[in-house]
């Protein structure tokens, strides 16, 4: 069976560690420019937020501003293993009308990472990633927000919209799941087992340079977008010796992945317009893209198998995701990957937001 499901997360992992794969200022600000697609040239701001004392956390967030915008404030977070720069072409493209930031949660990117101690999940359960943006909001003045959110951030979208309805103007859900807890629809088929369609394990060569962790990261990936890169660039370390290693240590990892699917969200407490974005993969690039041809008869029809029990799975967890939002506004989207499909229809998905009449 297909544990909730979720559509393969970002793969952004080098060896020795496992890949799974929000104005007001503040210490430290980098400031760079832009081009939005409206009239007039888009900013960014770097901040860190401080959201924790015990432990002391704060986080990256980045923020795009474009004068005279009326939009309203959208607020994105990134899906298991991502950081704030996966929306580095998402955003600023959304800029042209409103203000936007995207926040790297605790654990990733240029974001504190406290280690969990007590318990495997400490300080990394949904009910504390919450806590946190509505501390970023607070800090930078935000009183009512649109949020989106990719893969798990789903999770962080429904609490939050339900802890805070106050505080939250609509939600975007970027190729979510309904429930990470539950099973997915097969069917009653089992997905076939078949080494060749895992997902490739980094290995010690794969971390000896920058480059190598590129290559190896572009293999895993349809394409290899600028998004893609800056994500990258954030969650390594360049050590002396020129080799490079994740930032975000397998404990964390493991913390995050196990609070989100351990998990359920509370969809009758959302009260706010929402958005449901659907990536279905059609093709072995979208879903397989590290095979390479010609494939053997084995692989091939397991390749087509998997995909076509994962369609299923997927369709029918959007469809269970729409009726619990009691939501009309709804994006499918054909033929692309769950990690990138944001970029490579950002068009498509720029039009469905900006589409929507926010409460």
């Amino acid at each position: 069976m297909l544990r909730a499901l979720a559509a393969c997360p970002p793969a952004f992992a080098l060896a020795g560690v496992a890949g799974l794969a929000a104005c007001g200022g503040s210490s430290g600000a980098r400031v760079g420019a832009g081009t939005g697609t409206g009239n007039g040239p888009v900013a960014v701001t770097d901040r860190r937020v401080k959201v924790s004392g015990t432990p002391d956390v704060s986080l990256q967030v980045r923020d795009w501003q474009r004068p005279g915008t009326t939009g309203p404030t959208i607020v994105l977070l990134p899906g298991l293993g991502g950081n704030a720069r996966c929306f580095d072409s998402l955003a600023p493209a959304l800029a042209s009308r409103s203000r936007v930031l995207a926040i790297s949660r605790r654990g990733y990117g240029l974001s504190d990472k406290p280690v969990p101690v007590k318990t495997a999940t400490q300080h990394y359960e949904v009910d504390t990633l919450t806590s946190d943006l509505k501390a970023v909001l607070d800090e930078l003045g935000l009183l009512r927000v649109v949020l989106g959110g990719h893969s798990i951030a789903g999770n962080e979208l429904t609490r939050f919209a339900g802890r805070y309805p106050e505080r939250v103007r609509g939600l975007v859900y970027l190729d979510t799941t309904f429930d990470y807890t539950l099973n997915g629809d097969t069917g009653g088929e089992e997905l076939p087992l078949n080494r060749r369609l895992d997902e490739p394990r980094p290995t010690a060569r794969d971390s000896r340079s920058l480059q190598a962790a590129i290559a190896f990261n572009r293999r895993k990936t349809k394409n290899w977008w600028p998004p893609l890169e800056a994500n990258l660039l954030d969650a390594v370390d360049l050590r002396i010796d020129g080799s490079v290693r994740m930032k975000t240590s397998e404990a964390i990892d493991t913390a995050v992945d196990t609070a989100a699917h351990s998990f359920s969200p509370d969809y009758k407490a959302v009260r706010a317009p929402a958005l449901v974005v659907t990536a279905l993969p059609a093709d072995n690039r979208d879903l397989f893209p590290w095979l390479e041809l010609p494939l053997d008869a084995k692989t091939e029809k397991d390749a087509a198998d998997y995909l076509r029990i994962l369609r299923r799975a997927r369709i029918s967890d959007s469809n269970l995701l729409v009726a619990a939002l009691n939501t009309p506004h709804r994006l499918t989207l054909d033929n692309c990957g769950h990690t990138d499909f944001y970029m490579e229809r950002e068009a498509e998905v720029l039009r469905a937001i900006q589409f929507m009449t926010w409460a």
